[in-house]
Protein backbone atom coordinates (compact mmCIF):
# COMPACT_ATOMS: atom_id res chain seq x y z
CA UNK A 1 0.00 0.00 0.00
CA UNK A 2 2.91 2.46 0.70
CA UNK A 3 3.23 2.46 -3.03
CA UNK A 4 -0.16 3.34 -3.59
CA UNK A 5 0.72 6.03 -1.19
CA UNK A 6 3.61 7.36 -3.36
CA UNK A 7 2.01 7.06 -6.59
CA UNK A 8 -1.11 9.27 -5.77
CA UNK A 9 1.28 12.00 -3.71
CA UNK A 10 3.36 12.39 -7.18
CA UNK A 11 0.07 12.32 -9.59
CA UNK A 12 -1.18 15.11 -7.62
CA UNK A 13 2.22 17.25 -7.48
CA UNK A 14 2.41 16.48 -11.32
CA UNK A 15 -1.45 17.87 -11.55
CA UNK A 16 -0.25 20.65 -9.61
CA UNK A 17 -2.11 19.77 -6.51
CA UNK A 18 -1.06 22.34 -3.44
CA UNK A 19 1.46 20.42 -1.27
CA UNK A 20 -0.66 20.54 1.54
CA UNK A 21 -3.58 18.69 -0.55
CA UNK A 22 -1.49 16.44 -2.43
CA UNK A 23 -0.54 15.28 1.16
CA UNK A 24 -4.17 14.81 2.14
CA UNK A 25 -5.11 12.98 -0.44
CA UNK A 26 -3.17 10.73 -0.69
CA UNK A 27 -3.17 9.85 2.83
CA UNK A 28 -6.68 9.86 3.02
CA UNK A 29 -6.41 7.21 -0.34
CA UNK A 30 -4.11 4.90 1.73
CA UNK A 31 -6.25 4.98 4.93
CA UNK A 32 -9.15 3.94 2.76
CA UNK A 33 -7.85 1.28 1.42
CA UNK A 34 -6.23 -0.11 4.04
CA UNK A 35 -7.38 -2.02 7.41
CA UNK A 36 -7.07 1.36 9.42
CA UNK A 37 -10.21 3.90 10.82
CA UNK A 38 -10.60 7.07 8.53
CA UNK A 39 -11.07 8.87 12.36
CA UNK A 40 -7.04 8.11 12.37
CA UNK A 41 -7.03 10.97 9.70
CA UNK A 42 -8.69 13.70 12.41
CA UNK A 43 -6.92 12.54 14.80
CA UNK A 44 -3.10 12.99 13.35
CA UNK A 45 -3.70 16.34 12.13
CA UNK A 46 -4.53 17.28 15.24
CA UNK A 47 -1.89 15.60 17.39
CA UNK A 48 0.54 17.44 14.37
CA UNK A 49 -0.64 20.98 15.60
CA UNK A 50 -1.39 20.38 19.26
CA UNK A 51 1.64 21.79 20.81
CA UNK A 52 2.71 24.92 22.50
CA UNK A 53 5.55 25.68 20.21
CA UNK A 54 3.34 26.13 17.20
CA UNK A 55 1.40 28.63 19.15
CA UNK A 56 3.94 31.02 18.11
CA UNK A 57 3.64 30.79 14.30
CA UNK A 58 -0.09 33.04 14.51
CA UNK A 59 1.87 35.57 16.61
CA UNK A 60 4.70 35.84 14.53
CA UNK A 61 2.80 36.57 11.33
CA UNK A 62 0.16 38.87 13.06
CA UNK A 63 3.31 40.77 14.43
CA UNK A 64 4.61 40.82 10.69
CA UNK A 65 1.32 41.90 8.99
CA UNK A 66 1.21 44.58 11.49
CA UNK A 67 4.83 45.92 11.20
CA UNK A 68 4.37 45.66 7.54
CA UNK A 69 0.69 47.73 7.05
CA UNK A 70 2.25 50.06 10.08
CA UNK A 71 4.94 51.56 7.21
CA UNK A 72 7.78 49.67 8.49
CA UNK A 73 9.18 48.19 5.27
CA UNK A 74 9.15 51.72 3.98
CA UNK A 75 11.49 52.92 6.58
CA UNK A 76 13.68 50.24 6.43
CA UNK A 77 14.21 50.42 2.83
CA UNK A 78 14.83 53.94 3.47
CA UNK A 79 17.67 53.35 6.13
CA UNK A 80 19.32 51.20 4.03
CA UNK A 81 19.60 53.11 0.96
CA UNK A 82 20.70 56.29 3.45
CA UNK A 83 23.33 53.91 5.01
CA UNK A 84 24.97 52.21 1.64
CA UNK A 85 23.00 53.75 -1.53
CA UNK A 86 25.71 55.76 -3.03
CA UNK A 87 27.65 52.93 -3.21
CA UNK A 88 28.16 51.12 -6.93
CA UNK A 89 25.15 48.77 -7.15
CA UNK A 90 24.12 50.81 -3.78
CA UNK A 91 19.90 49.73 -4.38
CA UNK A 92 20.92 46.03 -4.87
CA UNK A 93 22.51 46.60 -1.46
CA UNK A 94 20.06 48.17 -0.03
CA UNK A 95 17.63 45.29 -1.10
CA UNK A 96 19.79 42.80 0.49
CA UNK A 97 20.44 44.85 3.67
CA UNK A 98 16.66 45.62 3.90
CA UNK A 99 15.51 41.82 3.86
CA UNK A 100 18.32 41.20 6.63
CA UNK A 101 16.26 43.59 8.61
CA UNK A 102 13.05 42.29 8.05
CA UNK A 103 14.00 39.15 8.35
CA UNK A 104 13.90 39.91 12.04
CA UNK A 105 10.12 40.84 11.71
CA UNK A 106 8.80 38.05 9.20
CA UNK A 107 10.21 34.87 9.69
CA UNK A 108 9.28 33.57 6.15
CA UNK A 109 11.05 34.14 3.10
CA UNK A 110 8.04 34.36 0.96
CA UNK A 111 6.08 37.69 2.89
CA UNK A 112 9.60 39.41 2.35
CA UNK A 113 9.79 38.61 -1.47
CA UNK A 114 6.34 40.39 -1.24
CA UNK A 115 7.01 43.01 0.96
CA UNK A 116 10.36 44.50 0.02
CA UNK A 117 10.49 43.06 -3.64
CA UNK A 118 7.37 45.54 -4.63
CA UNK A 119 9.30 48.65 -3.54
CA UNK A 120 12.51 47.62 -4.41
CA UNK A 121 12.25 45.89 -7.65
CA UNK A 122 9.91 48.22 -9.66
CA UNK A 123 12.78 50.89 -7.99
CA UNK A 124 15.64 49.23 -9.44
CA UNK A 125 14.40 48.38 -12.69
CA UNK A 126 13.34 52.64 -13.21
CA UNK A 127 17.15 53.55 -11.94
CA UNK A 128 18.66 51.23 -15.13
CA UNK A 129 18.84 47.86 -13.07
CA UNK A 130 18.02 44.75 -15.52
CA UNK A 131 14.84 43.20 -14.18
CA UNK A 132 16.52 39.91 -14.34
CA UNK A 133 19.43 41.34 -11.52
CA UNK A 134 16.67 42.99 -9.94
CA UNK A 135 14.21 39.77 -9.50
CA UNK A 136 17.32 37.58 -8.65
CA UNK A 137 18.84 39.78 -6.09
CA UNK A 138 15.38 40.31 -3.99
CA UNK A 139 14.56 36.32 -4.37
CA UNK A 140 17.46 35.03 -3.09
CA UNK A 141 17.62 37.52 -0.48
CA UNK A 142 14.28 36.96 1.41
CA UNK A 143 15.82 33.65 1.81
CA UNK A 144 17.78 35.08 4.71
CA UNK A 145 14.46 35.54 6.34
CA UNK A 146 13.63 32.11 7.49
CA UNK A 147 17.50 31.91 8.49
CA UNK A 148 17.56 35.05 10.99
CA UNK A 149 15.29 34.47 13.96
CA UNK A 150 12.48 34.48 14.25
CA UNK A 151 12.01 31.66 11.49
CA UNK A 152 8.98 30.25 11.03
CA UNK A 153 10.74 26.51 9.58
CA UNK A 154 12.91 26.33 12.82
CA UNK A 155 9.41 26.68 14.85
CA UNK A 156 8.30 23.86 12.45
CA UNK A 157 11.68 21.70 12.90
CA UNK A 158 11.67 22.02 16.82
CA UNK A 159 8.89 20.76 17.28
CA UNK A 160 8.86 17.59 15.25
CA UNK A 161 11.79 16.89 16.50
CA UNK A 162 11.53 18.12 20.06
CA UNK A 163 14.73 20.58 19.99
CA UNK A 164 14.69 23.46 21.45
CA UNK A 165 13.62 26.20 19.37
CA UNK A 166 15.44 28.77 21.56
CA UNK A 167 18.87 27.14 20.53
CA UNK A 168 18.02 26.95 16.97
CA UNK A 169 16.87 30.57 16.35
CA UNK A 170 20.13 31.71 18.10
CA UNK A 171 21.96 29.15 16.13
CA UNK A 172 20.84 30.90 13.12
CA UNK A 173 21.88 33.61 13.47
CA UNK A 174 25.58 33.61 12.14
CA UNK A 175 24.73 31.31 8.96
CA UNK A 176 21.90 34.47 8.25
CA UNK A 177 24.30 37.00 9.01
CA UNK A 178 27.01 35.06 6.23
CA UNK A 179 24.19 34.55 4.09
CA UNK A 180 23.04 38.48 3.90
CA UNK A 181 26.83 39.39 3.50
CA UNK A 182 27.48 36.85 0.73
CA UNK A 183 24.55 37.97 -1.58
CA UNK A 184 25.72 41.81 -0.44
CA UNK A 185 29.15 40.58 -1.77
CA UNK A 186 27.79 38.78 -5.12
CA UNK A 187 25.61 41.88 -5.80
CA UNK A 188 28.14 44.47 -5.59
CA UNK A 189 30.83 42.49 -7.97
CA UNK A 190 27.99 42.25 -10.40
CA UNK A 191 27.18 45.56 -10.15
CA UNK A 192 30.89 46.71 -10.81
CA UNK A 193 31.28 44.43 -13.51
CA UNK A 194 27.47 45.77 -15.35
CA UNK A 195 28.39 49.43 -14.00
CA UNK A 196 25.05 49.85 -12.22
CA UNK A 197 24.03 53.39 -11.29
CA UNK A 198 24.53 54.66 -7.80
CA UNK A 199 22.65 57.20 -5.61
CA UNK A 200 23.84 60.40 -4.25
CA UNK A 201 25.37 60.38 -0.81
CA UNK A 202 23.11 61.76 1.58
CA UNK A 203 24.02 64.17 4.69
CA UNK A 204 25.18 62.59 7.34
CA UNK A 205 21.81 64.09 9.52
CA UNK A 206 19.77 62.11 7.20
CA UNK A 207 21.48 58.80 7.61
CA UNK A 208 21.00 59.18 11.54
CA UNK A 209 17.63 60.71 10.77
CA UNK A 210 16.26 57.61 8.92
CA UNK A 211 18.23 55.09 11.46
CA UNK A 212 15.91 56.50 14.15
CA UNK A 213 13.09 56.30 11.94
CA UNK A 214 13.53 52.28 11.24
CA UNK A 215 14.85 51.96 15.13
CA UNK A 216 11.60 50.37 16.42
CA UNK A 217 12.07 47.49 13.71
CA UNK A 218 15.41 46.88 14.52
CA UNK A 219 14.23 47.18 18.86
CA UNK A 220 11.73 44.49 17.77
CA UNK A 221 14.55 42.11 16.29
CA UNK A 222 16.76 42.87 19.74
CA UNK A 223 13.62 42.48 21.95
CA UNK A 224 12.78 38.73 20.94
CA UNK A 225 16.37 37.97 20.55
CA UNK A 226 16.97 39.17 24.23
CA UNK A 227 14.06 37.72 25.36
CA UNK A 228 14.49 34.41 24.19
CA UNK A 229 18.59 34.17 24.67
CA UNK A 230 18.41 35.78 28.46
CA UNK A 231 15.96 33.19 29.07
CA UNK A 232 12.86 36.12 29.69
CA UNK A 233 10.32 34.40 27.62
CA UNK A 234 9.81 31.74 25.38
CA UNK A 235 9.48 31.60 21.50
CA UNK A 236 5.38 31.40 21.77
CA UNK A 237 5.91 34.04 24.58
CA UNK A 238 8.29 36.03 22.29
CA UNK A 239 5.58 36.19 19.55
CA UNK A 240 2.93 37.35 21.59
CA UNK A 241 5.11 40.34 23.05
CA UNK A 242 5.92 41.40 19.26
CA UNK A 243 2.47 41.73 18.51
CA UNK A 244 1.85 43.67 21.46
CA UNK A 245 4.70 45.83 20.34
CA UNK A 246 3.99 45.73 16.70
CA UNK A 247 0.70 47.62 17.93
CA UNK A 248 2.17 50.16 20.14
CA UNK A 249 4.75 50.97 17.28
CA UNK A 250 1.75 51.31 14.49
CA UNK A 251 -0.37 53.27 16.26
CA UNK A 252 1.43 55.55 18.66
CA UNK A 253 4.78 55.95 17.13
CA UNK A 254 4.43 55.47 13.59
CA UNK A 255 0.44 56.89 13.36
CA UNK A 256 -0.04 54.95 10.18
CA UNK A 257 -1.57 51.75 12.02
CA UNK A 258 -5.28 52.76 11.70
CA UNK A 259 -8.13 50.56 13.48
CA UNK A 260 -9.75 50.42 10.04
CA UNK A 261 -7.23 47.77 9.02
CA UNK A 262 -7.36 45.74 11.86
CA UNK A 263 -10.19 43.44 10.45
CA UNK A 264 -8.54 42.93 7.18
CA UNK A 265 -4.78 42.50 8.99
CA UNK A 266 -6.31 39.89 11.19
CA UNK A 267 -8.35 38.09 8.48
CA UNK A 268 -5.25 38.15 6.22
CA UNK A 269 -3.06 36.44 9.15
CA UNK A 270 -6.02 34.03 9.87
CA UNK A 271 -5.90 32.74 6.51
CA UNK A 272 -2.17 32.72 6.15
CA UNK A 273 -1.86 30.56 9.45
CA UNK A 274 -4.92 28.38 8.59
CA UNK A 275 -3.41 27.20 5.63
CA UNK A 276 0.10 26.17 6.93
CA UNK A 277 -1.63 24.70 9.55
CA UNK A 278 -3.32 22.61 7.05
CA UNK A 279 -0.16 21.83 5.69
CA UNK A 280 1.54 20.97 9.06
CA UNK A 281 -1.71 18.81 10.00
CA UNK A 282 -1.53 16.78 6.44
CA UNK A 283 2.25 16.64 6.97
CA UNK A 284 1.51 14.82 10.16
CA UNK A 285 -0.99 12.48 8.58
CA UNK A 286 1.51 11.64 6.30
CA UNK A 287 4.63 11.30 8.31
CA UNK A 288 2.54 8.80 10.50
CA UNK A 289 1.55 6.50 7.46
CA UNK A 290 5.85 6.66 6.74
CA UNK A 291 6.76 5.57 10.17
CA UNK A 292 3.99 3.14 10.27
CA UNK A 293 5.13 1.53 7.59
CA UNK A 294 8.75 1.50 9.02
CA UNK A 295 10.10 4.00 6.15
CA UNK A 296 12.25 6.00 8.44
CA UNK A 297 13.96 2.74 9.67
CA UNK A 298 14.72 1.59 6.32
CA UNK A 299 15.62 5.07 5.02
CA UNK A 300 17.73 5.12 8.23
CA UNK A 301 19.23 1.69 7.51
CA UNK A 302 20.03 2.21 3.29
CA UNK A 303 21.97 5.71 4.44
CA UNK A 304 24.03 4.34 6.80
CA UNK A 305 25.23 1.06 4.67
CA UNK A 306 26.02 3.82 2.27
CA UNK A 307 27.59 6.64 4.40
CA UNK A 308 31.01 5.68 5.60
CA UNK A 309 30.65 8.43 8.48
CA UNK A 310 29.35 11.58 9.81
CA UNK A 311 31.12 13.71 6.57
CA UNK A 312 29.21 11.03 4.14
CA UNK A 313 26.32 11.03 5.73
CA UNK A 314 26.19 14.99 5.77
CA UNK A 315 27.22 14.45 2.20
CA UNK A 316 24.12 12.23 1.23
CA UNK A 317 21.70 14.41 3.06
CA UNK A 318 22.18 17.33 1.66
CA UNK A 319 22.34 16.15 -2.05
CA UNK A 320 18.99 14.23 -1.06
CA UNK A 321 17.19 17.56 0.38
CA UNK A 322 18.84 19.92 -2.51
CA UNK A 323 16.95 17.69 -4.56
CA UNK A 324 13.49 17.58 -2.03
CA UNK A 325 13.90 21.24 -1.95
CA UNK A 326 13.41 21.78 -5.94
CA UNK A 327 10.02 20.23 -5.55
CA UNK A 328 8.37 20.64 -2.26
CA UNK A 329 7.34 23.28 0.36
CA UNK A 330 10.24 23.41 2.97
CA UNK A 331 7.85 23.15 6.22
CA UNK A 332 6.35 19.90 4.23
CA UNK A 333 9.52 18.55 3.87
CA UNK A 334 10.67 19.83 7.42
CA UNK A 335 7.56 17.58 8.66
CA UNK A 336 8.44 14.64 7.41
CA UNK A 337 11.56 14.06 6.44
CA UNK A 338 13.37 15.96 10.06
CA UNK A 339 12.19 12.75 12.42
CA UNK A 340 13.80 10.56 9.65
CA UNK A 341 17.13 11.85 9.22
CA UNK A 342 17.88 12.90 12.74
CA UNK A 343 18.29 9.95 14.31
CA UNK A 344 20.86 8.38 12.01
CA UNK A 345 22.79 11.91 12.59
CA UNK A 346 22.54 11.28 16.06
CA UNK A 347 23.86 8.05 16.09
CA UNK A 348 27.02 9.47 13.84
CA UNK A 349 27.49 11.78 16.38
CA UNK A 350 26.45 15.36 14.18
CA UNK A 351 25.13 17.84 16.84
CA UNK A 352 21.78 18.00 16.30
CA UNK A 353 21.03 21.91 16.28
CA UNK A 354 23.63 21.71 13.35
CA UNK A 355 22.25 19.03 11.58
CA UNK A 356 18.26 20.96 12.24
CA UNK A 357 20.18 24.87 10.65
CA UNK A 358 21.33 22.61 7.85
CA UNK A 359 18.25 21.08 7.18
CA UNK A 360 16.33 23.94 7.27
CA UNK A 361 18.85 26.38 5.03
CA UNK A 362 18.78 23.06 2.43
CA UNK A 363 15.48 23.47 1.74
CA UNK A 364 15.17 27.17 2.10
CA UNK A 365 17.38 27.22 -0.97
CA UNK A 366 14.93 25.30 -2.72
CA UNK A 367 12.29 28.69 -2.58
CA UNK A 368 14.76 29.94 -5.34
CA UNK A 369 15.11 27.29 -7.74
CA UNK A 370 12.71 25.98 -9.93
CA UNK A 371 10.36 24.11 -10.84
CA UNK A 372 8.32 25.41 -7.43
CA UNK A 373 10.19 27.58 -5.75
CA UNK A 374 7.75 30.17 -4.41
CA UNK A 375 10.34 33.50 -4.22
CA UNK A 376 11.16 32.72 -7.42
CA UNK A 377 7.65 32.41 -8.73
CA UNK A 378 6.82 35.96 -7.01
CA UNK A 379 9.82 38.15 -7.59
CA UNK A 380 9.56 36.82 -11.60
CA UNK A 381 5.55 38.17 -11.57
CA UNK A 382 6.67 41.46 -9.93
CA UNK A 383 9.38 41.92 -12.33
CA UNK A 384 7.43 40.52 -15.13
CA UNK A 385 10.17 38.17 -16.58
CA UNK A 386 9.64 34.68 -17.22
CA UNK A 387 10.94 31.98 -14.64
CA UNK A 388 13.62 30.49 -16.90
CA UNK A 389 15.14 34.23 -17.24
CA UNK A 390 15.01 34.83 -13.20
CA UNK A 391 16.35 31.04 -13.24
CA UNK A 392 19.83 32.04 -14.94
CA UNK A 393 20.16 34.84 -12.89
CA UNK A 394 19.70 33.49 -9.94
CA UNK A 395 23.34 31.00 -10.37
CA UNK A 396 25.72 33.36 -8.76
CA UNK A 397 23.38 34.03 -5.46
CA UNK A 398 22.41 30.27 -5.41
CA UNK A 399 26.11 29.29 -5.29
CA UNK A 400 26.63 31.99 -2.44
CA UNK A 401 23.56 29.92 -0.61
CA UNK A 402 25.31 26.44 -1.03
CA UNK A 403 28.89 27.99 0.48
CA UNK A 404 27.28 29.22 2.97
CA UNK A 405 25.30 25.77 2.87
CA UNK A 406 28.76 24.18 3.17
CA UNK A 407 29.99 26.00 6.14
CA UNK A 408 27.32 25.04 7.77
CA UNK A 409 27.62 21.30 7.41
CA UNK A 410 31.22 21.40 7.75
CA UNK A 411 32.37 23.90 10.37
CA UNK A 412 30.00 23.06 13.30
CA UNK A 413 30.91 26.19 15.07
CA UNK A 414 29.37 28.51 12.69
CA UNK A 415 26.43 27.41 14.42
CA UNK A 416 26.84 26.01 17.51
CA UNK A 417 29.09 28.90 18.83
CA UNK A 418 26.23 31.59 19.62
CA UNK A 419 23.76 28.57 20.97
CA UNK A 420 26.75 27.49 23.51
CA UNK A 421 27.88 30.88 24.48
CA UNK A 422 24.19 32.04 25.35
CA UNK A 423 23.08 28.89 27.25
CA UNK A 424 26.35 28.19 28.57
CA UNK A 425 26.87 23.97 27.24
Amino acid sequence: MVVVLFVVFLACIVLRMPIAFSLGFSSFIYILFSDIPLSILPERMFSGIDSFVILCVPGFILAGNLMNVGGITDRIIHFCMALIGHVRGGLGLANVGSSMVFAGISGTAISDTVSIGSVMIPAMIKRGYDAEFSAAVTASSSTVGPIIPPSLPMVIAGTVTGLSVSRLFVAGIIPGLLLGFGLGIVSYLISVKRNHPKEDRLPFREVVRSFFSAFWAILMTLIILGGIMGGFFTPTEAAMIAVFYALIVGFFVYGELKLSALPKIIFDSAVTTASLMVLVGFANVFAWILTSEEIPLMVTQAMLSISSGPTGYIILVNILLVFVGMFMETIAALMILMPILLKPAIALGIDPIQFAIMCVLNLVIGLTTPPVGVCLFVASSIARISVGRLSVALIPFIAVSFIVLMLVSFVPQVTLFLPNLVFNK
